[in-house]
């Protein structure tokens, strides 16, 4: 048994066997052949063997010619790994005498080789790691060849293991037969972690090498609430999960009886918990959940389902049905807020050294007019079909904001022009998710019918560190005493200016915050849609005078892990049961 620590992304707790996604989707089961198939996977992998020695050949020739002998001699080392003859020997061993398929025998050999040169001390030798993976990667595709499988082809629930997953990738899950997932990458904000979260599923993140550690066909636990991953857990440990896998299935029929009632705290205040979707089809579930409407529409994904850029008309057939999904609830759908980890590095001939400080978001957009206006025209034409409201993101100076408007008016005149309706009187709000806007909100206040804090990226901002790199993951924290300085000042801006404001990062949905939240004077929250009901179970627990003395003792004291155990302590008064 091995147990590993990571990132917690969704709490719950998972058991299942493992799937270990390659960088190509490929699906390594652990599986046997009968004897009389030993031949031919051997013969498979001999002819995977030649394929790929003959395809890095003339790689090696092809960059030789063009770049020079030095810069090809990466492909001769491939070669050199991919013909020797202990590798190989081992490989065919595993096949003859354990009968593991051609597939299975190398994946599990060439992931001993990545261990072995993990723990080399010498940094050069180290870094052969990612050529080791390559030259798995490149065997697999020849021994797998058309058969490759990908995870659309699941055919029973699996725990799934992998290096990174880009957020199309995770749009792409199968919610009812990926039932956990580590990854060896990620921040607990990245937006690969924000749709795991949506999923709803236990996830664990920046878990180291668990890629490496971790071969198909493994029992694997995933402790989404303790920040853990064990693998092949003894007995004794396997059947305390299986006891708490089933506890966690209780608490949820428990939340379920919220649904229709509605977030008013013991004393009486009306709090809105709205729900923050990527698709459209998650507009039912917010509801479903028992939430006020959607408080966030990202619509970047539209791009991903699509694989590039969507029409005018996709896109309003998408928010008209994320629309009918609310049945009758409010909707806030933010313009694109592409850039960074989404679409955009993808596409650039030359990724950007820093994209979290580069062309994202509001600037992309701006940069961008006629994609710009075909999004405003779809999200103003489906404006009649419901109540609809629109945000722009990352804004960090008036001059951004009167452009992003003046682009949204050019809108309505040609939309006027070719004679189709619209809401023109749609409320028009912004993100507050940098320093900047935080510190000039009451001047942005003057031009907006509401505003939105989007802690994920203000955190990132305010601390210096990127959400989604787990080797500084320890030093995002949203309970960062200055994080809750700034929350402060935004919340007092909004009630002393009367503009509507909310919070729709991460931190709105998890239990910890909550009472903070109500005691620092926020009304409004939006969260992923699994998190109403619990967040509307503590809300109707309090009462506004117990939150605020909580966010009053936070806020003096120094330290984040004062504030987390503090919080934490508060917290479990009054849910002594759920995990915090």
């Amino acid at each position: 048994m091995e147990i590993l620590t990571g990132t917690a992304v969704s709490p719950g707790v998972a058991v299942a066997e493992a799937v270990v996604l390659e960088a190509e989707d490929y699906r390594i089961p652990h599986r046997t052949v009968p004897q009389e198939e030993v031949a031919g996977q051997l013969a498979l992998f001999e002819s995977a063997v030649t394929s790929a020695t003959a395809e890095l050949q003339r790689q090696y020739d092809d960059l030789a010619s063009h770049s020079g002998k030095d810069a090809a001699d990466v492909f001769r080392w491939h070669i050199g790994v991919i013909n020797d003859r202990r590798l190989k020997s081992e490989i065919e061993s595993l096949v003859q005498e354990k009968r593991h398929s051609a597939a299975y025998a190398t994946s599990t050999v060439m992931r001993k080789q990545q261990v072995r040169f993990q723990k080399m001390t010498d940094p050069l030798l180290a870094e052969r790691i990612r050529d080791v993976q390559d030259i798995e990667r490149r065997l697999l595709r020849h021994i797998l060849g058309e058969s490759a499988e990908d995870l659309a082809h699941l055919t029973k629930p699996v725990i799934l293991i992998a290096h990174d997953l880009t957020p199309s990738q995770t749009a792409h899950l199968d919610r009812t037969k990926v039932v956990g997932l580590a990854l060896d990458m990620g921040g607990p904000t990245s937006h690969t972690a924000i749709l795991l979260r949506a999923l709803g599923q236990p996830a664990v993140i920046g878990v180291s090498d668990i890629s490496t550690r971790v071969s198909g066909g493994d029992l694997v636990i995933i402790d989404g609430t303790n920040e853990l991953v064990i693998i092949s857990p003894d007995e004794a440990t396997l059947a305390e999960y299986r006891t708490q896998e089933q506890s966690f299935v209780r608490l949820t029929d428990e939340l379920g009886h919220l649904r229709d009632l509605e977030a008013i705290t013991a004393d009486g205040t009306r709090i809105m918990l709205m729900g923050n979707i990527e698709f459209p089809h998650e507009a039912a579930d917010c509801v479903e959940k028992g939430a006020d409407g959607v408080g966030l529409y990202r619509t970047e994904f539209l791009f991903l389902a699509n694989k590039g850029e969507p029409t005018e008309e996709e896109q309003y057939d998408a928010y008209c049905s994320a629309i009918r999904g609310t049945q009758g609830h409010p909707i806030t759908i933010r313009t694109f807020d592409l850039g960074a980890d989404k679409y955009t590095q993808d596409k650039s001939y030359e990724r950007e050294p820093n994209p979290m400080l580069g062309l994202r978001s509001i600037r992309y957009s701006l940069r961008h007019l006629d994609m710009f206006k075909v999004q405003l025209r779809a999200i103003l034409r489906c404006s009649v079909h419901g109540s609809v409201r629109i945000m722009f993101p990352l804004i960090v100076s008036l001059m951004e904001l009167r452009q992003a408007k003046m682009t949204l008016h050019d809108a309505m005149e040609d939309l006027e022009e070719a004679g189709l309706p619209f809401e023109r009187n749609m409320a028009v709000g912004m993100m507050v998710e940098t320093p900047a806007a935080a510190m000039q909100c009451e001047q942005f206040a003057r031009e907006v019918d509401f505003v939105s804090i989007g802690t994920n990226d203000l955190v990132q901002y305010m601390l210096a560190v990127d959400r989604g790199n787990e080797r500084v993951s320890r030093y995002y924290n949203t309970s960062h005493p200055s994080v809750l300085q700034c929350l402060r000042s935004v919340f007092r801006t909004c009630i002393k200016t009367g503009v509507d404001g909310s919070l729709c990062g991460e931190m709105a949905g998890q239990p910890l915050y909550t009472l903070l939240l109500l005691g620092l004077g926020l009304r409004t929250f939006s969260m992923a849609p699994n998190n109403v009901p619990e967040i509307k179970k503590l809300v109707r627990l309090t009462t506004i005078p117990h939150a605020e003395r909580v966010a009053r003792r936070a806020l003096t004291f120094e330290t984040e892990r004062q504030v987390i155990n503090y919080l934490r302590d508060e917290t479990r008064k009054l849910l002594p049961h759920d995990p915090i």
